[in-house]
């Protein structure tokens, strides 16, 4: 029992990751794809004005994914790490890189030097997610078995490979659909249909790419294809359906908070779908939640630990996503500065 509540907590977990840490990756996503320093200037302010409050925080939610499942699911642990330690050792740097490109673009001086940073946030926040994502496909299709050593085919399979497509392409949706609203709440009405258009665009890829991985886990994930098309797992299926048609007619309209929690669904419930269609293996069909959780102690007490965290963790990332989202985070502009100056002076 405490087992499956564990497992529950590690796929919510990695859901709040895929919505909060890929609506920074598609922003990354669309700082790669929009242009020459002159006509991706603008969309490229938006971007970084956008993501500077809460670019960061995201990444609590992959502390979550860590620590559950190094304490609570050992043997899953040590199979995706040995197995998948390439994949995620890429990734891994993607967010070191990320991170630094980010942080050293705006600073620097010369335009070389912003342009080099600028390539390297970018470039990480699209690969970065495709190896999850191929991990996360590795996982599904079954090849993080106890007797699997390292190599290419337990992640660059056909559903390894549609799984880290579908990824970047959620991200861009994710993107684009906050960067819209953020543009809309800017009063820059120019760069909300640009960045509406793209999560079209994006929306329309996802919808492509799903119904391609769903066919292609017919024969490569059979189990997971069955937990798709049934029970809870359709559920969540029929939910991730719902919101891609709400999301598209959102985005014929001026943006707004409703678009992004359409996209959140679309996610988020793509996630738990197939989170659900796994049950009740952690890896289809060798290791289930039970044989692959910890000891019964440990497990409590990683409860306990986890509701203090979640207890003290998620109304501060709530409050700041609101806050950031109000625009009650705005920067200290020269204007500010001068106008305090002169409040001095008189």
């Amino acid at each position: 029992m405490i087992a499956g509540v564990i497992a529950a907590v590690l796929l919510l977990a990695i859901a709040a990751y895929a919505c909060g840490g890929g609506t920074d990756y598609g922003a990354g996503f669309w700082d790669l794809v929009a242009g020459g320093a002159e006509r991706g200037e603008r969309p490229r302010r938006l971007i970084d004005h956008a993501m500077e409050p809460v670019w960061e925080v995201n990444n609590v939610w992959l502390v979550f994914v860590l620590v559950i499942s190094w304490t609570g699911f050992p043997v899953l642990f040590q199979r995706v790490f040995t197995t998948m330690w390439l994949p995620l050792t890429l990734a891994a740097v993607g967010i070191v890189l990320r991170g630094a490109g980010f942080a050293l673009r705006k600073p620097a001086r010369r335009l070389a030097g912003r342009r080099l940073y600028g390539a390297v946030f970018a470039v990480a926040s699209l690969l970065t997610p495709f190896f999850f994502g191929a991990v996360i496909g590795g996982v599904a299709s079954g090849r993080v078995t106890a007797g699997t050593t390292a190599s290419a085919d337990a992640w660059a399979n056909p559903t390894s490979l549609l799984f880290g497509l579908l990824a970047i392409a959620a991200t861009a949706l994710l993107g684009a659909v906050f960067l819209a609203a953020d543009a809309r709440r800017f009063a820059a009405p120019d760069l909300d249909g640009y960045f509406r258009r793209r999560a079209w665009a994006a929306l329309a890829v996802v919808a492509v790419l799903a119904v391609i991985t769903l066919i292609v886990t017919h024969g490569d994930a059979p189990h997971v294809w069955h937990g798709l098309t049934h029970g809870v797992g359709l559920f969540f299926v029929v939910v991730a359906v719902l919101a891609t048609l709400a999301t598209a007619w959102l985005l014929t309209r001026p943006s707004g908070a409703w678009s992004r929690v359409t996209a959140v669904g679309v996610v988020a419930s793509s996630v738990l779908a197939w989170g659900m269609a796994q049950r009740p293996y952690l890896v289809p069909t060798s290791l289930t939640v039970a044989d692959g959780a910890g000891a019964h102690t440990t497990l409590r007490w990683l409860a306990v630990v986890t509701l203090v965290a979640v207890v003290l963790v998620v109304p501060a990332v709530a409050l700041l996503y609101w806050l950031d989202t109000h625009g009650e985070l705005e920067g200290l502009t020269d204007a500010d500065l001068r106008r305090g100056a002169a409040g001095d002076e008189a």
